[in-house]
This record gives C-alpha cells, structure tokens and sequence, in this order.
C-alpha cells in the first residue's frame, strides 16, 4: 500500500508496478534484516533461542521467498485499487493533520492495529476449515518450521484475503497518510518477527500482564508446528478468549528462554 497519493493520480499500470516495487522493497528489508541476523551473523550466538531447534533448508527458504513474491503482487493489485477508491473519494481518508488532530492521529494506528488483529484471527480460523484450507491456507503451513521469508509466503486467496484488511480501514476509519504508514511499517515488523524462530522475550515475559496481552514467536511456531490453534497475530487476547491457545504453550515459552 502506498503512503501518500500524488495530486495527479498515475495510470493503474504505473500505480501497480509502482506500490509493488514498494511493497517488495519493504518486505524484502526487513525479512532481509530478520534473515541476516537470525540465520547467519548470529546464528551461533541465538541457537539456544532457536524455537525448532533445525535451521530450514535452503529449499525450503527459496519456496517461502517465491511465494512472497506472489503475494507482493496481490497486495499490489487491491493497493492500486484503493488508490482509486481514494481519488474518487470513496474513503476516509484525510491529508491536514489538523483535520482530526495530533490525539487521533495516534489513537487512529492503534484502533487499526487492533481492527487488523480482530480480522487476522476471524480469517485465519475460517480458513483452517477443512472446505477452505487447501484454497487458502495450505501454501503457508508447508512451512512447518518457517523462516521471516514465510512471512507472506501466501497461496493467491490467501494474499488476497490478508491486503482485504487494508482498504477496509481506508474505508471505515479516518487516517493520515503518515498514520497509515506507522501502521503498515508496524504490521510488516511484528509479522517477519514473529516467522523468525527466534524467542526473544525474556523467560518472565509471560508473567507480566503484558504478556498476557502480546502474541510471542513461539506461540506462532505452535501454530506452524501443530497446524491448529494460536490463531492470533499481534495479541494473544482472542486465543485466550476463544480458549483456542495451545494448553503446553506457556510451557514451551519458559522451555525454550531456559534454555
């Protein structure tokens, strides 16, 4: 998604090609970091943090990396869509800060981080059924022990179904320009981070209440290693509510940061 719109509206080619270069470079920077650090200048030093303590394989890596390059261009395609719902002034979108303020200028990032966490957890439910998952959700669980390019390594529906979320606030909730941009920068970092198979929560994390309230790497791993519940993706407050947490994943949160 781009973060502004120029006052002469480009041709949809041009816009395509452009928010998917943007889109690629995004993820490819911080995938990219995530990868460096975990998988080869510190690989050594974090082994005892590994999650799945196996590396995946090259193999397996190049798979995640082609389909998240797939799913770029998906985003790509509704990004330069919702362009156009916001030329024609189909959104709510605004440009002057002062049109709603400093306060809601914050406080609008943090309804949508939590509207995206409502949405990611409802999806992602409905296409763990067994009518659904092979459509939308199987490319994305072959990677059993996956790396920060499994990030976005998404089947096409399945892509479609996650970049949906992003003209959906565009069209309910009032933002900036550069609101929507924290917003973007945050969802694409606590994502890769949560693909990394690093833990990087201290062992008492989950005693704070704060931990209570935020998802952790091994709480996804779970979910990739098991195939069922830990459906969350920023919070950990829906899996509590709909008891759909795995039973041992406080167990294996304090396993693994003893380590």
């Amino acid at each position: 998604m781009p973060y502004f719109v120029a006052v002469k509206i480009p041709s949809f080619e041009k816009m395509f090609v452009g928010i998917a270069v943007e889109q690629w470079l995004r993820y490819f920077i911080v995938a990219g970091i995530a990868w460096l650090l975990g998988y080869v200048f510190f690989r050594r030093q974090w082994a005892r943090r590994k999650i799945v303590q196996r590396v995946p394989s090259a193999a397996d890596m190049w798979r995640e990396f082609r389909w998240s390059a797939l799913t770029v261009l998906v985003y790509a395609l509704v990004g330069s869509a919702t362009v156009w719902a916001i030329k024609l002034g189909w959104t709510q979108m605004y440009w002057k800060k002062d049109t709603h303020g400093s306060v809601w200028f914050w406080l609008s990032i943090g309804i949508a981080i939590v509207i995206h966490d409502t949405w990611f957890y409802w999806t992602h439910r409905l296409m763990h059924h067994r009518r659904l998952f092979r459509w939308f959700h199987q490319v994305h669980h072959v990677s059993t022990n996956p790396s920060p390019w499994a990030a976005y390594s998404f089947a096409p529906l399945e892509a479609l179904m996650q970049a949906l979320i992003f003209p959906i606030l565009m069209f309910i909730l009032p933002m900036h320009p550069f609101a929507f941009a924290v917003f973007m920068v945050w969802q694409i970092v606590f994502n890769v981070a949560g693909h990394t198979g690093y833990e990087f929560y201290p062992r008492w994390f989950l005693d704070t209440w704060f931990g209570k309230i935020i998802n952790t790497p091994t709480n996804h791993a779970m979910h990739h290693e098991k195939m069922r519940g830990n459906y969350g993706l920023y919070f950990n407050v829906w899996d509590r509510l709909m008891g759909t947490n795995h039973a041992d994943y406080e167990r294996r949160f304090r396993e693994v940061t003893s380590r």
